[in-house]
């Protein structure tokens, strides 16, 4: 091994220092001899002098920094931090046999966190979809082989199994098109709306066309508006879907025989729109999850309800591609408020 002088080591770790990736140099003890910015903002704990195994306390890491340490060579590794949160790493180890420092070894890592859960929610999303299809179709077929089969000529159990393969036909379709609206408004998401829709005249829209379907489970909608044209930057279809959501959530889920108030309010730059039932209310422990694909406080409800668990997934995402925010209040037993809170039109004004 050919060891250079100290002049060649210092310079090893400005190149270091001076790395745009996350990086750090190791003597032949495994203490850090010199960090790249990156690598100090990925582990806060590391530092130049400190032992990189009392911050990184791994077996395999510390294994394969030793191998490649004496045998030279390299080697990449993965490594799964548990704590404070789950974080994954791709380490690359590299000995550096004319780096001045003897046994010494440089790691470059790569942040695979966000891609880790990018992969689980696609599963988890494609998991999901299949049930649910899943679910109805097995319905489907099974009373479509019972009228081939022992129902043929049986008039009452055709009538009412045929009933029953409607809604559960109707229970696909809804699925595929929330499946449909979400996909396209994912990928319009980093393209804000600009045209100018007015938000109040909207509400009142929703609330026309859904008073029947409130009437039939008794609900009063209560509707609050400004009396002039409340304009925000927007997708006018997204915004009647974002409402009718929201809408029809709190008339299905909120207290038979109750009241479902529907407000439009104008802020000096923000207008909002929230609508409170005074249902059964929302646990704490799922409201932070409450917007998630596919995700139920009470699954059977839901289906029974004929909702498909995307709602407010889409709601949610409508709300993002409108620079806007979603707010979700409620304690059990106190029914709950939803409000979308949206950026004003503001003539001249792009959005990005």
């Amino acid at each position: 091994m050919v060891n250079l002088s100290a002049s060649n080591a210092a310079l090893v770790r400005d190149v270091v220092e001076a790395l745009g990736a996350p990086a750090v140099l190791l003597d032949g003890q495994g203490v850090a001899q010199a960090l790249s910015p990156a690598m100090q903002a990925l582990i806060p704990g590391l530092a130049a002098g400190k032992l990189l195994a009392l911050v990184l306390r791994d077996p395999d890491l510390n294994d394969a920094i030793e191998q490649v340490a004496i045998e030279g060579g390299a080697k990449t590794i993965e490594l799964i931090e548990r704590v404070p949160v789950e974080r994954t790493f791709r380490i690359h180890i590299a000995a550096l046999r004319d780096s001045g420092l003897r046994h010494a070894t440089l790691l470059t890592f790569q942040d695979l966190s966000e891609q880790r859960v990018i992969e689980r929610m696609r599963v988890d999303f494609v998991a999901n979809a299949s049930h649910e299809l899943r679910t109805p179709l097995a319905s489907l077929l099974g009373f479509v082989e019972t009228l081939q089969g022992p129902a043929r000529n049986d008039e009452r159990a055709r009538e009412r199994f045929l009933g029953i393969m409607r809604e559960q036909g109707l229970r696909m379709a809804r699925l595929v098109d929330d499946l449909l609206s979400l996909s396209r408004i994912e990928q319009r998401a980093h393209v804000a709306p600009d045209t100018p829709v007015d938000l109040a005249g909207i509400a009142r829209e929703i609330v026309d066309s859904l008073t029947l379907m409130a009437r039939e489970r008794q609900v009063a909608l209560v509707l609050k508006t400004p009396r002039e044209a409340l304009q925000v930057p927007g997708d006018r279809d997204e915004l009647l879907r974002l409402m009718e959501n929201l809408v029809e959530n709190a008339i299905k889920y909120g207290k038979p025989g109750g009241e479902v108030a529907v407000t439009v309010d104008a802020g000096e730059s923000e207008a909002s729109f929230s609508v409170r039932d005074d249902g059964p209310g929302i646990a704490p422990e799922h409201l932070p999850r409450l917007t998630e694909r596919f995700y139920r406080v009470d699954t059977a409800a839901s289906r029974e309800a004929g909702g498909t668990g995307l709602g407010l997934a889409i709601v949610k995402h409508i709300v993002l591609r409108h620079r806007g925010r979603l707010t979700i209040e409620s304690k059990s037993g106190e029914g709950a408020t939803f409000r979308a809170i949206l950026p004003r039109f503001e003539a001249g004004r792009t959005n990005g």
